[in-house]
């Protein structure tokens, strides 16, 4: 059996030009000097457009693509998707705060998640905003700040279906969950919200997310356009907007592939066509986060210093954790696997050798690349770990051990 650590797929969304990597049409080097320290995140504008486009080419022109904000809610990323998509979906006031800068209209911004405050609540029925209803105190909630704002608040109730997706990295859905409504209760919450002055819109139902099979997704796409056609014969006005979540994952790790995008938009027209014969007018949303911006992002961080201890290569950089705990594999990862990492300024170098990529923090978990083959690098090199552009740095404990925060750029 071979000792030699396993190769990550290869990964071609970013051009490589005299071994050094091309971010925003400019060399790595070029924009390290540009940004002027290191460590710093780096997000391609052209790499999420043409993401945005791929999708648009596959799915039906009749879904409504929104973005969910928790995978990058960066207000210069925020303000260029928000162009380019038909809604944004948000989980805090914060994210709704961003979102209504942009100028999309408030009818196009969902907010959702649970233990909502009342402030929150309050803002978002005055911005006119819809909310996702995700427990029956909220639903009372609502429409009790509704009336004393005089204004109907806009909702869709979000259900926990019976279902979840399966191969998903974290399920969302299906048995105990703090998100939504259990399904099998829908039916006596829609029978009080009847009672209600309320705007019912529909139904946001999401079972998994970061899942790279395709069967998978097709079988929860129509196990959910099932429930929500079964819900619909309880609801008190006809169903107008169906959320079925995201869940389309990107390949990370060795041995992973890119999801099959024309098998989930063959199975989603013929989806379309049993919704809207039994749901007339009724429109289908995906809500995608990771998969429009993650592979359009990249952090970056100097060495410091080459090190070798009882025989192995350490490179110490100025990043860490700290920034990317995702990368750390401290982040829903259940054995750590690496996520792809090169030296950006010598991408495939002429020397090779296989090291492990540490931060400056005082813990063990504070790893970035654990033997790793990549090019032979020394103090002063650019570490880059791609596949950035989701759940980077505001999903990072940012203040641990007090280091400076890193720069987020957008070229």
């Amino acid at each position: 059996m071979s000792n030699t650590p396993p190769e990550h797929a290869p990964l071609v969304q970013f051009d490589v030009q005299d071994d050094c990597l091309q971010i925003g049409g400019m060399a790595l080097i070029r924009l390290a000097q540009r940004v002027g320290s290191t460590p710093f995140y780096a997000y391609d504008r052209q790499k999420i457009s043409e993401r945005i486009a791929l999708l648009r080419r596959h799915l039906p022109q009749e879904i409504l693509l929104h973005y969910a904000m928790k995978a990058n809610p960066m207000p210069a990323v925020v303000q260029h998707v928000a162009g380019l998509v038909d809604g944004l979906d948000v989980a805090s006031s914060g994210e709704m705060r961003v979102a209504l800068d942009t100028g999309l209209p408030p009818d196009k911004i969902s907010f959702a998640g649970p233990g909502k405050r009342d402030y929150e609540l309050r803002s978002a029925i005055a911005a006119g905003v819809m909310l996702n209803i995700e427990s029956v105190q909220e639903l009372e909630s609502v429409a009790q700040l509704g009336v004393s704002l005089g204004i109907t608040p806009k909702v869709a109730i979000r259900v926990n279906p019976d279902f979840e997706l399966k191969s998903s990295g974290m399920k969302m859905g299906g048995g105990p969950k703090p998100f939504g409504i259990d399904a099998e209760y829908v039916p006596d919450v829609l029978k009080r919200l009847a009672a209600l002055d309320l705007d019912f819109a529909g139904f946001h139902i999401f079972s998994g997310s970061q899942n790279l099979n395709a069967a998978a997704l097709q079988e929860a796409h129509q196990k959910t356009v099932q429930l929500a056609i079964q819900l619909a014969g309880y609801a008190p006005a006809p169903v107008r907007l169906l959320n079925i979540g995201g869940g389309f994952g990107v390949p990370y790790f060795p041995g992973e592939r890119a999801l099959n995008l024309a098998a989930i938009g063959e199975n989603l027209q013929r989806l379309i066509v049993e919704a809207e014969r039994q749901l007339p007018g009724v429109r289908i949303a995906l809500e995608l986060g990771r998969y429009i911006v993650a592979e359009a992002g990249i952090y970056v961080c100097r060495v410091l210093e080459r090190k070798i201890s009882r025989g192995q290569v350490f490179l110490i950089t100025d990043g860490g954790l700290h920034h990317h705990l995702a990368a750390s594999g401290n982040f829903g990862q259940v054995i750590r696997k690496n996520y792809p990492v090169v030296i950006g300024n010598k991408v495939r170098g002429t020397e090779r050798e296989v090291v492990s990529v540490v931060g400056p923090l005082c813990t063990p978990l504070d790893v970035l690349a654990d033997q790793l083959p990549m090019a032979k690098a020394a103090a002063g090199d650019l570490v880059v770990v791609l596949q950035s552009g989701a759940y980077g740095l505001t999903a990072s404990p940012t203040a641990f051990l007090s280091h400076p925060l890193p720069v987020e750029v957008f070229v």
